[in-house]
């Protein structure tokens, strides 16, 4: 169970990391990246974030772009965020799939 401190530190996060990724879509190619979720440890070290990426065929690629810049990622949302939190989370990206398995959910349900 998340904590409040947890829950808007997530919050937090998710909004910053969305105009972050905005201002690198040029970079990606044409590629949509939203934030759909961010987790954050009980220590505040670590953040999960997770991504949906449009177009689907596109995602292994996208996530690995991603990887590579999230050093860059953590620095400038550690410019952003210097005054609300003394250390910076790691960032740890994911694959969000739940559309995914809400298409295969309904594809069994007509079936």
């Amino acid at each position: 169970m998340e904590s409040t401190r947890q829950h808007k530190i997530a919050r937090l996060i998710q909004k910053d990391m969305s105009d972050i990724l905005l201002r690198y879509a040029r970079t990606l190619h044409g590629t949509l990246i939203s934030v759909s979720e961010v987790r954050v440890s009980p220590d505040l070290s670590i953040a999960h974030i997770y991504l949906s990426v449009f177009p689907q065929d596109k995602e292994a690629s996208t996530m690995q772009q991603v990887e590579e810049l999230s050093s860059r990622f953590r620095g400038e949302l550690g410019s952003l965020e210097r005054h609300q939190l003394r250390i910076i989370p790691e960032l740890r990206f994911h694959l969000d799939e739940t559309i995914d398995r809400l298409e295969r959910i309904d594809q069994l349900l007509k079936s």
